[in-house]
């Protein structure tokens, strides 16, 4: 049974790489067949899925469609450009925008809202915007990982760590995740000053983007309000967050429909959730649920073990820069679904705190993404929006700015980690 569990597990990850487009596809049809063959009992199914995820990242598609469509980010991104005396600190201006959007809203949307402003400032000044809006795709990615909401990789490691929102900030007595990604963040500023220091041409803003409904704002800062406040409160149940984004998402829809008198904002929210996601994460679930039934995740922990040969800084660096290399080709979403099971066994084999583990691998997992313009959604998002203007980005392009830009952030991080949590 456990052959035949790592065989139909490395199929799964084959055809995961092999077709980007359909992976839900996969992922769901190797659940079946995990069921029909017994590696997963069909009586575990339900309990196998993570309902609490699933429903936070429902609740708050919904949200940020209406607050996309508000146009609210545009209005702040005006304030912004205002605050910018040249390109280059128009460039950087925008990257952090965006990397504060992104710690609550999806990298993708985020990059949805950003970049076409900085498409549009690029034509007003008659410049390339390939290096503005490759900033603004590796911003996004970096930032997902610095609250609980900012991004599906966070999401899943709250569930696994039992973290509600305010441990991304402070978690046993100690800074969060939160720090360690701003850190990172902000360490990629001097690096932006010397890449784009020619970029001095002067810029101004004289528009003023008209907010068009001011209750999506609302319910972003409410439900992340009551994710604040839930944690505070112990031995909640464990769908608690899942529930109050799913509760201001309805709030969104229901008051959007009697304001307009129409369905059709409702349809347009429902449509812009990123199903996909939602059903490779429900089929993932189901197979690492078979494949831990079997002891495989405990196998691949004492390998692991062995391999660091009791070295905990030894196995963290690994963890971390493994998981670079292997985001940079790889989409994160399955293969941190993988990790943290194993390194939740990896953690109980060594007697090593669990969180260093989990930290290192979301350190390395989202922000390794950045690498290369296939490695995150947000990176292909980009490039793809790019390809419309008229600009083919090649690998070579985007790494002139993803690597230094991913490697300062990740040392950053992986330091932040290490020194207080090993």
């Amino acid at each position: 049974m456990k052959t035949l569990a790592i065989i139909l597990f490395i199929t799964m990850y084959v055809f995961l790489i092999a077709l980007p487009k359909r992976r839900a596809i996969v992922a769901l049809c190797t659940a079946a067949i995990f069921v029909i063959t017994g590696i997963l009992p069909v009586t575990e199914v339900f309990s196998a899925v993570d309902w609490n995820i699933l429903m936070m990242l429902f609740g708050t598609m919904v949200i940020v469609d209406y607050f996309i469509e508000s146009k609210m980010p545009n209005l702040i991104a005006d304030k912004i450009l205002e605050l910018a005396p040249n390109v280059m600190w128009v460039t950087i201006f925008m990257s952090l925008f965006a990397g504060i959007i992104s710690a609550f809203i999806d990298n993708v949307a985020t990059l949805l809202m950003v970049a076409p402003v900085g498409l549009a400032i690029c034509k007003k000044l008659k410049i390339s915007p390939v290096s503005m809006i490759i900033c603004i795709a590796v911003s996004s990615n970096l930032q997902g990982a610095a609250t609980l909401v900012g991004d599906t990789t966070s999401i899943m490691l709250a569930g696994a760590a039992k973290m509600d929102f305010n441990d991304f900030f402070w978690m046993q007595g100690k800074p969060g995740m939160f720090f360690a990604v701003e850190l990172g963040a902000l360490a990629t500023v001097p690096i932006m000053m010397v890449m784009f220091r020619k970029d001095k041409e002067p810029v101004k803003s004289d528009e003023h983007t008209e907010v068009t409904d001011y209750i999506p704002t609302i319910t972003m800062l409410g439900h992340v309000v009551f994710l604040i406040v839930a944690s505070f409160f112990p031995n909640k149940p464990e769908i608690t967050n899942g529930v109050i984004c799913m509760v201001w998402g309805i709030i969104n829809i229901v008051w959007e429909i009697i304001a307009s008198k129409s369905t059709d904002s409702m349809w347009h929210s429902l449509k812009a959730i990123d199903y996909d996601t939602m059903l490779l994460l429900s089929g993932l679930f189901c197979v690492i649920a078979g494949i831990t039934n079997v002891g495989l995740i405990d196998d691949i922990a004492q390998l692991m073990a062995s391999a660091g040969k009791g070295n905990v800084f030894l196995l963290y660096t690994v963890i971390v820069f493994g998981s670079v290399a292997v985001s940079a080709f790889i989409d994160n979403i399955p293969y941190v679904a993988t990790m943290l099971p194993v390194l939740s066994s990896l953690a109980a084999v060594m007697t090593v705190n669990p969180l260093l583990l989990y930290f290192g691998l979301l350190v390395g997992a989202t922000l390794g993404g950045n690498l290369t313009p296939i490695g995150a959604s947000a990176n292909i998002a980009g490039v793809g929006m790019l390809r419309k203007e008229g600009y083919e980005v090649s690998f070579g392009d985007f790494m002139k700015i993803g690597v230094p830009f991913t490697m300062t952030a990740v040392i950053m991080g992986y330091l932040f980690v290490w020194v207080f949590y090993a």
